[in-house]
């Protein structure tokens, strides 16, 4: 349910906008309200779980998630639905940042451990793209507002599932003591930044609003850095990044969540804007990939890791990932399905399947076991921000070419495609960066202690 509410929303954006009222640029903030407190409070989240309870931050965070659900489902204007697409964001960290962790505190033997953390994946890799498809078949068959709608019933039902069922753990050795300047120095670097980004076509990206913007979200990401190094029990120790792998696979996240949201966001939009497609057809046509992905979740992946480690299926993932973004950048204006969408599809299906769980695992490779719970929740924050992050600057390169195009008298469709082909090249050279880096820098060998041994077997 919550990584679904990251791409739910996609194919309905055409008809939110017209609904709306909204402005292209305006428009990437029903996404990006959500991506931002999202990965802005995933941190905190964990930090406040391993204090007050897992149990009992998950089930917070699936109330807040519900109402606010409830909230965007009711909104009848752009300021309305941006607010509650916020709260939304903060609920779902909640429920995202202790997931993890309740994971951790539930299977305790390796090898059921490593079967929990394969089918998590699972779940969060097909949620996605499952998204798109359950999207497209509401907005058809009723409309827009049911996206959120779907998630009350949910909500409840898993508030009730939780109270019966999980456990309360937390952390027993975690520090009484809450990094709030931390939290709040990083959350409001980033929100800058991604609200610097987003606006930056219509402010000038040379404005005082937008060098201003920024300058303040480093300056802010500076004092972050200080206040760690400081702190007696920080919301980040600095010193997991000094661990190869979990600071390769973070910058290997953030490239590759960059090229994977403007796929779901672009492609969708290039689906229905210029082809014509209903937000239904929208839907289907993501299926093969959903399907793709899912198998090599499942199963496919740790086979490929047990026999090549972990370096050759991450960069091989998402070396196919780039081809398919590439292949993108020559999708002409009557397109046809067979040949323009889905060998694309394919491939980004099978590059994501392939990626994820490689990815996961170079970043807890080197973690002891408690700070495993610290090092997914950054590495999910990596891919949170690189996806708000990418989405923003992508949108708005493709929104900057069209803008020149069509000022400089080219017509309007094809103008509309010229941007999206633009920014599908930028995704894939983003996806190619991070298969390039994950090849030169991840260490392949797995740690030689008996659980790892054990975990991957």
């Amino acid at each position: 349910m919550i990584v679904l509410d990251v791409t739910i929303v996609n194919v309905a954006l055409p008809s939110i906008k017209q609904d709306l009222g909204f402005g292209n640029a305006a428009l990437a903030w029903v996404v990006n309200a959500y991506l931002l407190t999202f990965g802005g409070f995933l941190m905190l989240g964990g930090r406040l779980g391993d204090l007050f309870g897992y149990r009992k931050l998950f089930l917070t965070g699936i109330v807040i998630f519900t109402i606010s659900s409830l909230a965007c489902g009711l909104s009848n204007s752009q300021l309305l639905l941006v607010a509650a697409r916020t709260i939304q964001g903060i609920g779902g960290s909640l429920v995202s940042a202790v997931g993890f962790s309740l994971v951790m505190t539930m299977f305790t033997g390796a090898t059921e451990r490593a079967k929990a953390m394969g089918f998590f994946g699972f779940i969060a890799a097909g949620g996605g793209s499952i998204g798109v498809l359950l999207g497209g078949t509401l907005t058809s068959t009723l409309n827009w507002h049911w996206i959120f709608f779907v998630n009350i019933p949910i909500g409840i039902a898993v508030f009730a599932l939780g109270r019966t069922l999980l456990p309360e753990g937390r952390n027993e050795s975690a520090a009484r003591h809450i990094d709030f300047l931390g939290a709040v120095t990083i959350t409001a670097a980033l929100m800058l930044a991604i609200y610097a980004i987003v606006n930056g076509n219509q402010a000038g990206w040379a404005s005082v609003q937008t060098v201003g913007l920024l300058a303040a979200s480093v300056l802010l990401a500076a004092i972050f850095i200080f206040v760690e190094r400081k702190s007696h029990a920080p919301l980040m120790p600095l010193h997991i990044f000094r661990m190869r792998n979990l600071a390769t696979a973070n910058v290997v996240a953030i490239l590759w969540a960059a090229g994977m949201f403007a796929w779901f966001f672009l492609s969708a939009l290039y689906l229905q804007l210029i082809l014509g497609y209903t937000p239904l057809q929208v839907g289907l046509s993501f299926l093969p990939a959903n399907i793709i992905m899912g198998i090599f979740s499942l199963g496919i992946s740790a086979k490929l890791v047990l026999k090549f480690g972990i370096r050759a299926p991450l960069g091989a993932g998402l070396a196919l990932a780039a081809i398919g973004l590439m292949l993108f950048t020559n999708a002409p204006l009557h397109g046809s399905f067979l040949y323009d969408v889905l060998p694309s599809m394919i491939l980004l299906g099978v590059g994501a399947g392939m990626a994820f769980n490689p990815m996961l695992l170079a970043a807890m490779n080197d973690v002891k076991p408690h700070e495993s719970g610290l090092a997914s929740g950054v590495v999910n924050t990596s891919f949170m921000m690189g996806g708000a992050l990418g989405l923003a600057v992508l949108a708005s390169l493709a929104s900057l070419r069209t803008g020149s195009l069509v000022a400089a008298g080219a017509p309007a469709m094809a103008a509309l495609n010229s941007g999206y082909h633009f920014a599908f090249l930028i995704g894939g050279i983003f996806a190619a960066l991070g298969a390039c880096i994950s090849f030169i820098l991840i260490r392949t060998n797995l740690r030689k202690d008996g659980e790892h041994q054990h975990m991957m077997h």
